[in-house]
């Protein structure tokens, strides 16, 4: 988590860096105040990982003298195909087109169908050639 912490403390210090050339050029509160929080949220993220790299092992990619073959191992489950996010994204576009055209029985409509969608998504793995 080395490389981690060092990246967030890079966009950090950039973030410090940029923030009074930003108000200076554009004398702008909101990109300012904008700018500052992600300088806080950067090295925030950048201390956690950082005491958290002091805490555990080394990983693979934290050492100098890793082999390929030290990385190697199951990196968890990747599902096979779904059809299922296919369901939930149409609902989902089905709501924004009834916001936008202010028809709210279409996006009740909508939000039945996404409900539906949801939960055959949730226990698609309860059932079926994928059951476990």
């Amino acid at each position: 988590m080395k490389v981690e912490a060092w990246i967030f403390g890079m966009c950090g210090i950039f973030f410090a860096l940029v923030t009074p050339a930003y108000w200076v050029i554009a004398g702008d509160w909101t990109g300012t105040s904008a700018l500052t929080m992600a300088t806080f949220l950067a090295l925030m993220v950048a201390a956690y990982l950082g005491f958290q790299a002091k805490r555990m092992d080394a990983r693979p990619e934290d050492r100098l003298d890793a082999e390929i073959a030290d990385g190697a191992g199951e990196y968890g489950f990747f599902p096979p195909f779904s059809w299922w996010p296919l369901w939930c994204a149409l609902p989902a576009a089905l709501a924004v087109f009834a916001i936008a055209m202010t028809a709210w029985w279409l996006f009740v409509v909508a939000f039945g169908l996404a409900m539906v969608a949801a939960v055959g998504w949730v226990f698609e793995y309860y059932r079926g050639a994928h059951a476990h």
